[in-house]
């Protein structure tokens, strides 16, 4: 086996995607990810897209709603503190209402689904509230088909990384924080390699994560923090894959190459 690069310091899934998660001690893991990991998205009736908060200007209001799984489902807590889960009938309304669009709540993805990715340059010049340039991604194109994932079915971020931005690891949404000793974005030099987590899990490290206006957004009690962009812009551009051009970066996604399961402790290993 390999050299150790850190150990979990964090299990996080995102039972809904697009909202607020849910920590964990520990989670089996699968081709598809964290059980129950995005298991469930908003699909915008109005234009037949993943509701995403991307899309800042319409849907930033989903990181004030989180979700939880607990025994018998999904809850979802909405932003006055009521809650709904995920197979009451009247859910549909009640996220509704919450975000003011009309969204259905589904387990099953578009026949191609999209999501609005606003251009992040673009909404820390003009605003939250600017129409700003918006691109459309087509999500899962390094997961398996019928899933959610904007790209990959894991999402890890190293505690170097954040403190080099200086900001909190849950505006980057990932699945497993790796508590790491280097200085700076050491996952970067992890792209290509298989690491080990704990006895079972083999993942396939893919690519650096590009960063969108997400980790800016307030998060819950979290206030707005344009930091968790500019840092990443001014200190850590790197080309994702050949042709995609230097983003602004911060984590790595990767693949699942063994199951089994992960907890908050485990040692992170390089494999080869």
């Amino acid at each position: 086996m390999g050299g150790i690069l850190g150990t979990v310091a964090v299990v996080r899934r995102y039972p809904v995607k697009g909202l607020l998660g849910q920590d964990v001690d520990a989670s089996d893991v699968t081709t598809s990810g964290l059980a129950g990991d995005r298991g469930l998205a908003l699909v915008d009736a109005e234009t037949g897209k993943v509701a995403s908060p991307k899309n800042p200007r319409v849907w930033r209001g989903m990181l004030a709603l989180s979700a939880a799984i607990e025994p018998g489902g999904v809850r979802v807590i909405l932003p006055d503190g009521e809650s709904v889960r995920a197979d009451d009938p009247g859910v549909d309304e009640a996220l509704s209402r919450a975000l003011g669009r009309k969204v259905t709540l589904t387990a099953t993805p578009p026949e191609r689904a999209a999501l609005d990715r606003a251009v992040p340059e673009e909404v820390l010049s003009e605003g939250l509230t600017a129409r700003v340039a918006v691109e459309e991604t087509v999500l899962g194109a390094g997961a398996p088909p019928g899933t959610f994932f904007d790209y990959a079915p894991l999402h890890l971020v190293t505690t170097s990384a954040i403190e080099a931005v200086g900001v909190e690891a849950v505006r980057y949404r990932p699945n497993l924080v790796i508590r790491t000793a280097g200085e700076g974005y050491v996952e970067n030099g992890w792209a290509g390699a298989e690491v080990a987590v704990g006895d079972e899990v083999v993942l396939r490290v893919t690519v650096p994560t590009p960063r969108c206006a997400v980790p800016t957004l307030e998060h819950g009690s979290l206030p707005r923090d344009t930091s968790a962009l500019r840092m990443p812009a001014a200190h850590n551009m790197v080309e994702p894959m050949p042709g995609f051009g230097p983003r602004p970066c911060v984590g790595v996604y990767a693949e699942v190459l063994r199951p089994g399961r992960v907890t908050t402790g485990d040692t992170v290993r390089l494999v080869h």
